[in-house]
């Protein structure tokens, strides 16, 4: 007897036994506890007590302990942060306090209760915003036989305790077709820091794949020692070879067919790329300069500087589930900032940087610019839009290939959260004056403080 059942018992015996002699209740008390398993202690207390009510619950609920307008303010920080994970998402929080205190006003007791919320209960209270999550992403990936056995495998990828081992993926955005020259981006991420930079090139020739790298080796906060990638026949090359050769880096790959073997830029590949630009096609000088664009600024530095992230510390096997083990979600800047073999004067000027800017502005403006990106796609090549009944797009949201109006490319519904969107006066006043060439590494490099987002 389920407890379901055992409620229905009570409530079918309760006004019996209140209206019956003594016997009678000594017979009916001995039959309840027999068929319930009860103890006759507790079952003299069941049906002594209040009179069972319809249903398990005894009129008796638990008073919420998080208000609306905290789930509000919750949910306007969980889409400008690009809908992090639960754990990722509480431990920006207090790093976004001051800018949060400022666009929201605050109150004490909200401040309180955003400090004080688990992550357990922000999944909770976030679900429903979770549930539009369903995509499918292909492959344009051929492999290459060239130089594969003078490459080695590598085996040691969970062994990074120092930053410059990097894994690098390429993602298409052909859209529908494979057929003639579309864009790529190239994504590095260090594995022992989570930092990640990405470029935009035309094309999968080998000389744009070790232009872009050599572009982005120059911007990384320290050396680049390893080089891990695929098989693809963009990376396979005697060109990027040569290169790595050169530069003294370690050149590795993984095995074929076997995607775990890159995992980490595997899952970048999602969050900061896929993501943001979804599955249309890009095929125009245009539309790769606009990429790089939010790439070599504002975006690497949202990602960088103002987004935490986990890492997987060990799998624990509990009978025949296995438990996963992480470390303390932080910030990859953070990740940085604690390895002896960073670059000190970068770490500095980012870390200086950071003081300077605004999440939230800078969210806004990634944001504009992945809708001047949206407008440059081939629509002929592109997933068909599906039409829909959906509500008018507020400012901040584009549709995507779908047909669903997404915020940094997430393909979710809008909430309409009660939050007023920033003033025009409060972006970035550099960014009706931004050219349309792809960033150069002096623009990068200008971190150093002459232009750009400094003077933001």
């Amino acid at each position: 007897m389920g407890n379901k059942e055992r409620w229905e018992y009570l409530r079918a015996i309760y006004d019996r036994y209140r209206a019956a002699g003594r016997e009678a209740k000594q017979v009916i008390l001995n039959e309840f506890c027999v068929n319930t398993g009860y103890h006759r202690k507790y079952a003299v207390r069941l049906l002594n007590g209040a009179p069972p009510k319809k249903g398990k619950g005894r009129g008796r609920r638990r008073r919420l302990t998080y208000s609306q307008e905290t789930q509000a303010v919750l949910t306007a920080v969980w889409e400008a942060a690009g809908y992090p994970w639960s754990v990722r998402l509480k431990a920006l929080l207090p790093q976004w306090l001051p800018w949060i205190r400022i666009r929201f006003r605050l109150r004490p007791e909200i401040e309180q209760q955003l400090l004080r919320i688990s992550a357990q209960q922000m999944d909770r209270r976030l679900k429903a915003q979770k549930t539009q999550r369903r995509r499918s992403i292909y492959d344009r990936t051929k492999p290459g036989y060239l130089l594969k056995h003078h490459i080695p495998v590598k085996t040691d990828r969970r062994d990074v305790h120092q930053p410059g081992f990097t894994e690098v993926d390429l993602v298409s955005h052909s859209g529908n077709s494979a057929s003639g020259e579309f864009a790529h981006t190239l994504n590095v991420t260090d594995i022992h820091t989570t930092w990640t930079e990405s470029r935009a090139v035309l094309g999968r020739g080998e000389e744009a794949v070790q232009r872009a790298l050599n572009e982005i080796a120059g911007v990384l906060p320290f050396a680049l020692l390893g080089v891990d990638t695929d098989n693809g026949s963009e990376f396979i090359s005697w060109h990027l070879k040569s290169w790595c050769e050169g530069k003294q880096i370690q050149m590795t790959r993984g095995r074929p067919y076997k995607k775990d073997d890159n995992a980490h830029v595997e899952q970048k590949n999602w969050t900061h790329v896929r993501k943001l630009l979804g599955w249309d096609r890009y095929d125009t000088h245009e539309a790769v300069a606009a990429c790089n664009e939010p790439y070599g600024r504002e975006l690497r530095l949202w990602l960088n500087l103002f987004l935490p992230s986990v890492k997987l510390l060990k799998k624990v096997r509990v009978g025949s589930k296995v438990r996963r083990v992480y470390d303390a979600a932080r910030t990859p800047l953070e990740r940085v900032r604690e390895c002896a073999g960073a670059d000190a004067q970068k770490v500095a000027q980012l870390e200086q940087l950071r003081k300077q800017l605004d999440p939230f502005q800078l969210s806004r403006s990634v944001e504009r610019q992945l809708e001047r990106i949206s407008r440059l796609a081939n629509r002929r090549l592109s997933p068909k839009v599906v039409q829909e009944t959906e509500p008018v797009q507020t400012q901040g949201q584009r549709a995507n290939s779908s047909g669903r109006t997404a915020a940094l490319g997430n393909p979710a519904l809008p909430r309409g959260i009660p939050t007023s969107p920033p003033s025009p006066q409060q972006d970035f006043g550099y960014i009706s004056n931004v050219s349309t060439t792809p960033p150069t590494v002096t623009f990068l490099n200008g971190l150093t403080g002459s232009e750009g987002l400094c003077a933001a």
